[in-house]
């Protein structure tokens, strides 16, 4: 890969301000701060429509947001002032432009982590942007073999699909074979739940031009149009399989039951996810479900992608954070950048990674636009002792919204003070237990919250992928928030429902083991944990463009949808990375990619 560093140390740390070459030459069509995917992908789509590229990153590792790092780079990349690495060189103006400083501000907040990661803790890689799986025939998958992107990752497919369902896990019956193995569903739910998947599939034959079920035919298209949830309604469907259908299956982040929302997905996109989950199971011969992980992490994609645009020319500059904007003293427009070794560089389009903040005092609004916030996703990440099923080393866990369950509320006594405090997360306590006056946190893990009103999902990885030692396992968590300590409390509750686990978000930071719980003797057991909200926001487009950030899904579909339409209003002639003379090879097995 062409390649300019400055420093052989790869750890993430603060941008170094170290001696840097000079970039020959100093003018290119496109300039491109941060090596997430978003960037890495508009880069080789830019490269390989023979446009000059210059890619910077102000880090010592590819990916940004979405990398995966070192653990104990963790923490310290999340952390506000890591963030803000001071420019270089001042904002020195000449005759003919301006030079205005570039700030970076944080993203990520909330941040508390409880235990201590096992030794060498260098052996863990945690995705930033996790949990996040692939589908098996999905436009990223897609995108990988069409630019030859694929010969630089490799696969593995993910075990078993889980829903959370009265206080345990079961397996999403998501095909004829899994509705009929499944043990959980009585015969009238096997007989609806089959019923209904041949009424997709049959709607999906015809939609492709072939032949229908007999008796089935397509959807109408007044029913593509109303709310997916009261399409199963009117198919007369249980809560249960509704659940399954919305959540586990079309993918809903949020809860689907409430009319006034306006999140509420249609039929049409949900038959669409369906199609596309149905598509994915068997697409690759030894794949056991419909998903893939890449292995060594998701920072695993922009790196492939990186490469793709290093074949077709672009130069690659890593340890160089962009810190001034030049603008043209007269016309007002933007002309270039100067990086932090004090070097000028010009270009008539620029794309920066969305934590760059350009200063409010910056009157060209039309075409400097800042990046808009959506809201927000809470995170966690967990390493524990064993898997969540025997047989099964990576799994994929659904919660879904206003789970069938009771409550869930956490008891801290405290042996100083003789007195407890009872956490409800919005729940009416239906009874009391008396517990001994000691220092201790019980978690009574009947249910998640009556209140969730999102998705909360839970992805589990072990060694088979190589981001953990092993014998230990990684395990992620998210869901979309409004409010950060509401979605810190959801991804919390997840934990207890699932792990035994250590107190979380204890003031005293104590560590002290649910041994009250007589359950968590045979549920795997909570080492290190890490919860945290990342700020969602939407990219811009302009001769300055911002990418997008990682967002609340679990799949990649938004990101290269908002990313192909930023790339054709850069460059509206071109095709978004054409078919490459040797296109990419996905294997599989368990997916491996050559």
């Amino acid at each position: 890969m062409a390649e300019i560093s400055a420093s052989a140390s790869t750890s993430a740390s603060t941008p170094s301000q170290d001696y840097h070459p000079a970039i020959d030459p100093a003018t290119f069509d496109l300039v491109v701060s941060g090596t997430g995917l978003p960037e890495s992908l508009l880069a080789a789509a830019a490269a390989a429509a023979g446009k000059s590229v210059l890619h910077l990153d102000p880090n010592p590792f590819y990916g940004s947001h979405f990398a995966s790092i070192p653990l104990p780079s963790f923490s310290s990349l999340l952390s506000p002032s890591y963030s803000s690495p001071s420019p270089h060189s001042s904002a020195a103006s000449t005759p003919s432009y301006d030079a205005i400083d570039l700030h970076r501000r944080p993203i990520y907040s909330e941040i508390e982590t409880s235990g201590s990661p096992p030794e060498p803790s260098r052996s863990f890689l945690v995705d930033l942007a996790g949990p996040r799986v692939l589908y098996c025939a999905d436009a990223a998958v897609d995108l990988l073999l069409r630019s030859g992107a694929s010969h630089h990752v490799e696969f593995k497919s993910v075990d078993a699909s889980l829903v959370y369902w009265e206080g345990r896990l079961s397996t999403v019956p998501d095909s004829r074979q899994a509705i009929f193995k499944d043990r959980t569903l009585s015969l009238a739910e096997k007989s609806q739940m089959m019923r209904f998947l041949k009424l997709v599939q049959g709607h999906i034959a015809s939609d492709r031009g072939g032949a229908a079920d007999e008796g089935l035919g397509r959807i109408s298209e007044e029913d593509l149009l109303i709310p997916f949830v009261e399409f199963l309604r009117k198919q007369r469907l249980p809560p249960k399989i509704r659940a399954i259908i919305l959540y586990a299956i079309a993918m809903a982040d949020y809860d689907q039951e409430i009319v006034e929302s306006n999140k509420l997905v249609t039929t049409k996109e949900g038959v669409e996810t369906i199609a596309l989950y149905s598509s994915s199971i068997g697409r690759f011969t030894n794949s056991v479900g419909a998903f893939l992980y890449p292995m060594y992490g998701h920072g695993e994609l922009p790196q492939a992608f990186c490469r793709c645009a290093a074949v077709k020319g672009a130069l690659y500059v890593l340890r160089m954070p962009v810190v001034s904007l030049l603008i043209d003293r007269e016309k007002s427009e933007y002309v270039g950048v100067r990086l932090a070794s004090g070097q000028d560089i010009f270009s008539s389009q620029l794309v920066m990674e969305p934590s760059c903040q350009v200063p409010p005092s910056l009157s060209l609004s039309e075409d400097l636009n800042t990046s808009s916030s959506t809201g927000n996703v809470a995170r966690g990440v967990c390493i524990t002792s064993s898997s969540l099923e025997r047989d099964s080393s990576s799994v994929l866990v659904v919660f879904p919204p206003k789970c069938e369950n009771c409550f869930l509320f956490f008891i801290n006594i405290s042996s100083h003070t003789g007195t407890f405090v009872c956490q409800l997360f919005h729940l009416i306590i239906r009874a009391f237990c008396y517990m001994p006056v000691k220092s201790i946190a019980c978690v009574f893990a009947v249910a998640l919250y009556s209140e969730q009103l999102t998705t909360i999902r839970v992805l589990q990885l072990s060694s088979n992928v190589a981001v953990c030692p092993p014998g230990l396992f990684m395990v992620y968590l998210s869901t979309p928030c409004n409010d950060a300590i509401i979605g810190k409390d959801y991804i919390k509750a997840a934990i207890h429902a699932l792990f035994a686990t250590n107190t979380l978000g204890s003031s005293e930071g104590s560590v002290e083991p649910n041994t009250e719980d007589k359950e968590s003797e045979t549920r795997p057991t909570v080492l290190w944990s890490c919860v945290y909200v990342q700020e969602l926001a939407q990219g811009s487009f302009g001769p300055v463009c911002l990418s997008t950030l990682p967002d609340e899904h679990v799949d990649y579909r938004n990101i290269i949808e908002s990313t192909k339409e930023l790339f054709s209003k850069m460059y509206s002639q071109a095709e978004f990375l054409p078919q490459t003379s040797e296109p990419g090879d996905i294997e599989d097995d368990n997916g491996s990619a050559e």
